[in-house]
């Protein structure tokens, strides 16, 4: 047993102790109310007891009552009267008073059970009257009711002659007519009473009742009968006065037993008192305080505890069922909670390398290592926000050179560096700090730094939207976003700002600056040529001496120069080389129309231009853009033949069809060469969705790739969502497993990377539109 206890994980050990010891709190709340039902039980048995041996004893002293009532009637009954103490008719007999008396009698006998045999004796005429007939001799009614043990002269002597006051024999038996002449020994008490009821010495009657044992017993045959014991009444003195359940022996034995506690107790009457007999009976006893009679019963405490073994078997039957499936769950729950836990403690220790030995607790090791990856995660998070200035700076420097060429590349590159992109017009502009023509000190240099934070600080307080960096010693480049109004109305007002905020940085720090804008752009990717303008118009402004706002347009167009600059020869480069037609066409449109419309060229400028223009796309052969040889040979014949005779609107055509097969060329490679990146991220998935760890994360980590990046990248190539790709992986995978294996649901969940068993069922109703379980019986009835 250790050895299979020594098998699980400590943490499946204390998630199961946990659940273990839970499960035990009701149980011992379960144990302490059975014993309390227990208890309860045999209570109300005994005091049903009580209460049956108790309303039997009611029932007898009523009767006993009735009885004595009876003697009280007949008393002063006249017709009796005139028997017992009226003189002697001519009749020796008196046969009619006889009758008379003996019909009158017949009446009580049929209206109580307890009166069905008793008899007067009449000293007068020596005459015994039953309800029956009439008796002129006492021995021949003692003849047929003889007492047991008792001669007709002891009879005699001591019923008929002796004064009696509701006095009682105590049980003996006699003989009973039952049938004619057949006599039978019946049990019986027998109840005296002499009349008058004031009579001391000398009875003139004398009234016996002969009470049935079988009568008065009856009244207690239901402790009898429902516990399988037995009941005992005694008189005042512990004589017998019937007994049920038992034999004459153990009744005798028992009677004397109580006649000795009876004794010894005194004068103290107990009402009720329950105690435990010796034989394992539960002795019940109360005595009555009208003649002082003992009623005893003795009840198997078994028969007591009927009710308590059904309650007892009950709560043994739930309790074993509660604990076979408190443990049940408190292992299958052990092993969900643990599992996690464990699969997460494995990754840790995979990854750290501990000292051997034993281990402290998991939860322990967990919370110092995870508190360890908080503490790296903040301080990468700290030096990376740290890195976030520098990683802005360096972002709109790409976008002020034109080095950014994709929507996704500027999307991506701007969500790291935390800049907002909203509006895509805008205006580029150059700010020159002027009277730091050549700084040659280090307090020079600490005095420009100063100056060009001044400016920056008024610039961003204008437009907290402003894109600015510091461009060399003394210059400030700026991209302005414009608003929604129309271009020239938006770009007249932001130049009018800026000539106010020039004078409010000289005003507020005597610091002189000059201005030069670009025209605006309408898309970002054309921010680089605004730029370039920009730096034109502030050399123009510095040729002149001028410290005001110079715009691009003032610049002069009479110019013998052709306008190419090498910036724009990047951009064109590396916008055909990532495949992007429209954005190469749109720098090659405005390149013309800067040199052939904007300008007035002379006609060498002019071939000077188409031959710069044509020498840039025979760039294509460096080894970097690695075109396929025969498509470099094809292009490099194209550009050559191209002549500088041809008119204007030729050279646009050739040029700009040029420019669409090129980028088409790339745009193939460049489509192939995702397709290869999205092929293997497929192929990754395809291998590792059975890993619950295999997140958006990982697959970037493997492909060495940002996670937007593989993301819209996917989504771009398959129309699909990449999560909803390795959901669909796994749930197709976990379909294969219900339909060709028996493994469970827990399994197939795990099989196929889900943490729960609930999580896979919420994921496969998701996708299938049905549960694990319906699907699998689906597949059962269709097979």
């Amino acid at each position: 047993m250790q050895l299979l206890w020594s098998k699980f994980s400590p943490v499946f050990r204390r998630f199961l102790i946990s659940y273990l010891v839970i499960l035990m709190i009701p149980q011992i709340a379960g144990y302490a109310s059975y014993r309390a039902s227990i208890e309860a039980a045999r209570s109300s048995s005994i005091e049903n007891s009580l209460k049956s041996l108790s309303l039997g004893k009611e029932i007898i002293e009523r009767n006993l009552l009735q009885v004595e009532a009876f003697t009280r009637q007949l008393a002063v009954n006249p017709d009796l009267q005139n028997l017992i103490t009226g003189p002697k008719p001519y009749d020796l007999y008196n046969v009619y008073g006889m009758n008379r008396m003996q019909r009158s009698l017949s009446m009580y006998s049929s209206t109580n059970d307890y009166l069905s045999h008793f008899f007067i004796h009449i000293p007068n005429y020596n005459a015994i009257i039953t309800p029956r007939t009439v008796y002129y001799r006492p021995e021949h009614y003692y003849a047929a009711n003889q007492l047991d043990g008792m001669s007709f002269e002891q009879w005699h002597d001591q019923i008929l002659k002796q004064p009696h006051f509701n006095e009682i024999i105590p049980l003996r038996n006699y003989k009973r007519e039952i049938l004619g002449t057949v006599l039978a020994d019946v049990p019986a008490i027998t109840f005296l009473q002499s009349l008058p009821l004031n009579s001391f010495n000398k009875p003139q009657a004398t009234i016996g009742v002969m009470i049935d044992q079988g009568q008065m017993a009856s009244l207690t045959q239901n402790i009898v009968d429902q516990y399988g014991g037995w009941t005992l009444v005694t008189d005042a003195e512990g004589q017998i006065i019937f007994s049920l359940g038992m034999e004459q022996t153990e009744a005798e034995q028992m009677a004397q037993i109580h006649r000795r506690e009876g004794n010894a107790a005194e004068t103290e009457l107990n009402v009720q008192n329950v105690q435990p007999g010796s034989d394992g009976r539960l002795l019940i006893s109360m005595q009555s305080s009208q003649n002082g009679w003992n009623y005893m019963a003795g009840i198997p405490e078994k028969a007591l505890m009927t009710k308590a073994d059904q309650i007892k078997q009950v709560t043994l039957a739930f309790t074993l069922a509660t604990i076979a499936l408190g443990l049940l769950f408190g292992l299958v729950l052990a092993y969900r909670n643990s599992a996690p836990i464990y699969r997460l403690l494995a990754s840790f220790r995979e990854q750290i390398t501990d000292s051997p030995g034993r281990r402290g607790n998991e939860y322990d090791f967990l919370a110092s290592h995870i508190n360890n990856l908080i503490a790296n995660n903040d301080s990468l998070k700290n030096a990376m926000n740290e890195q976030i200035p520098l990683l802005r700076d360096g972002f709109i420097k790409r976008l002020l050179t034109g080095e950014v060429y994709t929507s996704l590349e500027l999307e991506v590159i701007s969500s790291q560096a935390h800049i907002s992109l909203h509006s895509s017009k805008g205006l580029a502009g150059l700010v020159k700090v002027n009277g730091y023509a050549n700084p040659d000190s280090e307090e020079t240099i600490h005095e420009l730094g100063v100056a060009r934070l001044l400016v920056k600080q008024v610039l961003t307080e204008w437009n907290a939207q402003l894109l600015i960096t510091d461009w060399g010693t003394d210059q400030i480049a700026f991209a302005c976003p414009l608003d929604g109004s129309p271009l020239n109305e938006a770009i007249g007002r932001c130049e009018k700002e800026l000539n106010t905020l020039m004078e409010v940085i000289y005003r507020e720090h005597r610091i002189s600056t000059t201005i030069g804008t670009g025209t605006a752009y309408e898309v970002w990717n054309d921010a680089g040529r605004s730029f370039d303008e920009a730096k034109q118009a502030l050399d123009y402004a510095i040729h002149m001496g001028t410290d005001h706002l110079v715009r691009f347009e003032d610049t002069m167009k009479e110019n013998e120069m052709f306008y190419y600059p090498i910036e724009s020869e990047q951009r064109l480069l590396n916008t055909i080389k990532v495949g992007e037609p429209e954005e190469a066409i749109r720098i090659l449109e405005q390149l013309f129309i800067r040199n052939l419309e904007e300008r007035e060229l002379s006609y060498e400028m002019t071939q000077q231009f188409i031959m710069e223009l044509k020498g840039t796309f025979l760039k294509l052969d460096e080894p970097k853009f690695k075109l396929d040889a025969s498509l470099l040979e094809e292009y490099k014949t194209r550009v050559t033949s191209i002549q500088m005779t041809e008119t204007i609107t030729s050279l646009r055509e050739k040029f700009k069809q040029l420019t669409e097969d090129i980028c088409g060329d790339f745009q193939r490679r460049r489509a192939g060469a995702h397709a290869d990146t999205v092929n293997e991220m497929i192929c990754f998935i395809q291998q590792h969705y059975g890993d619950a760890n295999l997140t958006i994360y990982r697959i970037a980590e493997h492909m060495s790739k940002s996670e937007k990046f593989i993301s819209q990248l996917f989504k771009e190539h398959t129309g699909e969502n990449l999560s909803d790709y390795v959901e669909r992986v796994r749930i197709d995978a976990a379909s294969n497993l219900l339909q060709s294996t028996g493994q469970t649901i827990d399994e197939i969940a795990e099989a196929t990377g889900y943490n729960s068993a609930h999580s896979f069922r919420r994921a496969f109703k998701r996708v299938r539109g049905i549960s694990p379980s319906v699907f699998r019986k689906m597949d059962v009835h269709s097979g």
